[in-house]
């Protein structure tokens, strides 16, 4: 009964999580094409500067509490209340901070007017502070679809509000402030959504229970935050701001492929995951499902998005950002398997083991800087290749981690992922030739979709694949149920 239990809750978590990450990137998608159309590189490359420090800033807010609320068993309101209001005192002071050295990032870059971009900018995580602890019980409590919700409301009115400003000539300005109220929105909904409330009282003792694993999390994301940003940072220094809008444009569309699997996986893997911490070969079990339908579904899509990367550029934001291609291509081969490392990092979390995942982040952090910056005079796309082959080979050291906790095989691995690549390499393959000849780039980029999800389908199907059988399955049971 546990395990069906389990199973529902999971495959539940996995659809609300498709579907709200589904209608997030669709929404994302077509606001994208209309202020990619509208803004200039150098708009995007302005806010790209400050990607960095609105990363770190998040991390310090947030402390890492969220995830220790979410391992913790027997959770209580002294718990909630007093995780929200340390990260309201620590949110603050780290606004007033940043705020007063605006001055100092404008210098750095060169660029007068990320004084007071950057200032609206940082509003972002002075608005989040005020819904962590809201953000962590939906999270906790599987409460998929009220997030899925959220996030699609939050999303669909923030971008309006940019759009509109677009339009009316504020470019990078619009941006900012989308960026900030995307956070006051969001918090505004997690209060609606969530019935947990604060209560004025405090209590140290939750934050010293939490206090050892928190600290090391915090640490890690910190680091991980300067790995995933350290590119617009040396970009901004020693190349101009247009570089930086090229890259953020082809970050952003890679982003958005990862972020439909990201958001589905993520969304249910460190709850589940913690549900069965103590039964090693069950938690194994579980991770490997969750790899099998990682891989199904993540690499056709992203080395489906790195087929179509010309037409898809040209077609929906014109040949003005033709130079982010080859970044995003790059950039896709990295996306397609980062939901399976961020499995791995779950793992890991779930059994409270934040001390590897500091230390390991670190050590990769580190890595990749020194990479990067031998790399830095043979230019970005350079720069890129490298750091996705240093991503690659850091995988397996995540498995290595993941191996010591549930038990799981390099062998396991390739055994659940290798089916899904080299049915992806066949069905990509397939839409590469049959579009090639093709003049008309409308027409390569519709046979390219349409060959490519025709025969990864087909194979799927005549090969009687468990996970696209269960997904189907599942799709067709919520159907009949909502008759």
């Amino acid at each position: 009964m546990a395990e069906q239990s389990l199973k529902e809750k999971t495959a539940k978590g996995l659809f609300w999580g498709g579907v709200s990450n589904g209608v997030q990137q669709v929404l994302a998608l077509l606001f994208g094409i209309f202020l990619s159309r509208i803004l200039s590189p150098g708009d995007y490359g302005m806010v790209g500067l400050l990607a960095i420090f609105t990363g770190i800033a998040n991390s310090l807010q947030e402390s890492g509490f969220s995830a220790a609320l979410t391992n913790k068993q027997d959770i209580t309101h002294e718990d909630y209340n007093s995780v929200f209001w340390f990260n309201i005192v620590v949110g603050i002071a780290v606004y007033v901070i940043l705020f007063f050295s605006a001055p100092l990032i404008a210098d750095f870059f060169g660029q007068p007017d990320l004084l007071w971009v950057s200032r609206i900018t940082f509003l972002s995580f002075l608005f989040c502070c005020f819904g962590t602890a809201q953000a962590a019980y939906l999270f906790k409590n599987l409460m998929v679809k009220e997030r899925a919700l959220m996030d699609i409301l939050t999303l669909l009115l923030s971008n309006v509000i940019a759009l509109i400003m677009a339009l009316n000539g504020m470019a990078y300005w619009g941006i900012a402030i989308q960026t900030a109220l995307f956070a006051a929105i969001g918090t505004f909904f997690r209060w609606y959504y969530s019935p947990w409330r604060p209560t004025f009282s405090f209590s140290w003792k939750p934050l010293r229970e939490f206090f050892p694993f928190s600290l090391k999390l915090l640490m890690t994301n910190l680091f991980n935050q300067f790995s995933v940003n350290i590119f617009s940072l040396l970009l901004g220094k020693f190349f101009t701001v247009q570089q930086v809008g090229y890259y953020t444009q082809g970050s952003k569309w890679t982003n958005m492929g990862g972020g439909l699997i990201n958001g589905m996986i993520t969304g249910v893997a460190q709850p589940v995951l913690a549900q069965v911490v103590h039964d090693r070969d069950r938690q194994r079990n579980v991770l490997r499902k969750m790899i099998r339908f990682t891989a199904f579904v993540s690499f056709p899509l992203m080395f489906g998005l790195a087929l179509v990367a010309d037409e898809f550029i040209v077609i929906t934001v014109t040949d003005k950002w033709l130079p982010c291609v080859p970044i995003m291509r790059l950039l896709c081969v990295w996306g397609a398997f980062t939901s399976i490392c961020e499995l791995y990092k779950n793992v890991v979390i779930s059994q409270g083991k934040s001390d590897i995942y500091l230390y390991a982040n670190i050590v990769f952090g580190i890595v990749q800087l020194l990479v990067l910056v031998l790399t830095l005079s043979l230019g970005i796309l350079w720069m890129v290749g490298v750091y996705v082959v240093a991503y690659f080979c850091w995988l397996f050291a995540w498995h290595c981690f993941a191996h010591r906790i549930c038990g799981i095989q390099l062998r396991d691995l390739l055994k659940d992922i290798l089916p899904y690549l080299f049915l992806t390499a066949i069905a990509m393959g397939a839409g590469w030739w049959v579009a090639y000849p093709l003049e008309s780039i409308y027409m390569r980029f519709v046979v390219k979709v349409l060959v490519a999800v025709i025969v990864y389908l087909l194979i799927l199907w005549q090969s009687g694949s468990v996970a696209f059988r269960e997904s189907v399955e599942f799709l067709l049971g919520k159907m009949n149920r909502s008759r």
